[in-house]
């Protein structure tokens, strides 16, 4: 009993924990939210006219956990289409600056601004006239003073109650540089079309793959017109193999729709003797060649159905099924 209660105890304060650190890194964001509202709102959208205007890339430095927030910033940057790069200070002194050319920018991220190792990074930035972006908490620091546009970060409390790891001034700095990529993002009218462009690998990719990429078309496509009897129509739908048969009106428009499921409720209504007019269901969910698969499976799902006919301008130019979407891996 006295271990079961210890046990207890235990389990409570770690979760007392996690609540304390959540709120204190929640009371940050309020901080940086509040804070862009001022004078760092304005340096961030002097950042994005810089970096929007510059011919080269963005090139992202810091050092240890500023360094780690600062590689995922700048893959962030590259994939919603700010070309971008991670430089390590301590590595730059070495011959990485050779990376760095006149028509980049530099994004530099130190909370304190007195991080030594930029220092050879400062220097070429001033050295070749390339322009530098600070991302620090303090405004008087040698690298405050040496930016071209410092966005000043509000001082916060660490989650770490002895006030030593960084933890919410890590997630601040993340929090700024993803405002930084979505203002870039949205300056540019960076579409869902081009995100895909960067990311054609995985389920990421897959769900942004155009509906016309997949779709089946020509004879593959199941469809009859109005007036179709039903003898005819079943058979037309088992050899096509998509459990359903678009039809069609004299225009080539897409009308309605016969689905395995209207079978089997008309089966008990003479279903040979009837046509497709009397059995379809009207004015079936379609989806455009344009459209990408997150819709189709989010159209599917919803209606609980495997098929959609692809209608362009009114007629329908092919199918897609569920199988096509899990074979891309999207669904």
């Amino acid at each position: 009993m006295v271990q079961l209660h210890k046990k207890t105890e235990a389990r409570n304060a770690a979760i007392d924990s996690a609540h304390k650190a959540v709120a204190t890194e929640t009371a940050g964001l309020a901080a940086l939210s509040a804070a862009l509202d001022g004078a760092l709102g304005a340096a961030l959208a002097e950042a994005v006219r810089l970096i929007g205007s510059a011919k080269g890339r963005v090139i992202v430095t810091g050092m240890g956990k500023s360094g780690h927030i600062g590689a995922k910033i700048s893959a962030t940057l590259a994939s919603t289409g700010t070309p971008a790069f991670f430089v390590h200070p301590a590595e730059a002194g070495h011959g990485d600056l050779g990376m760095i050319r006149p028509e980049d920018v530099i994004l530099a991220l130190s909370w304190s601004g007195e991080t030594a190792e930029l220092k050879n990074v400062v220097y070429y930035s001033r050295r070749f006239r390339v322009p530098l972006i600070a991302v620090t908490a303090s405004t008087g620091s040698t690298l405050a003073e040496a930016a071209d546009v410092t966005m000043a970060l509000p001082r916060v409390e660490e989650a770490c109650p002895h006030g030593l790891a960084p933890t919410t001034s890590a997630l601040v700095q993340l929090a700024l540089g993803d405002a930084l990529a979505i203002a870039l993002l949205e300056s540019r009218g960076f579409s869902a079309a081009d995100f895909h462009a960067f990311h054609p690998g995985g389920s990421l990719g897959a769900n942004l793959t155009h509906i016309r990429d997949i779709m089946h078309t020509g004879d593959k496509v199941p469809l009859a017109p109005l007036g179709t009897p039903m003898s005819e129509a079943i058979v037309l739908m088992t050899r096509k193999g998509f459990g359903c048969l678009g039809i069609t009106d004299a225009r080539d428009h897409l009308v309605g729709i016969v689905t395995d499921g209207d079978l089997r409720r008309n089966l008990d209504n003479g279903l040979l003797e009837r046509r497709v007019d009397e059995v379809m269901t009207p004015e079936p969910r379609s989806i455009a060649p344009d459209e990408l698969a997150a819709s189709a499976i989010d159209m599917l799902n919803a209606a609980s159905i495997t098929a959609l006919i692809v209608v362009e301008d009114g007629r329908p130019v092919g199918i897609v099924h569920m199988h096509d979407l899990l074979r891309i891996g999207a669904a």
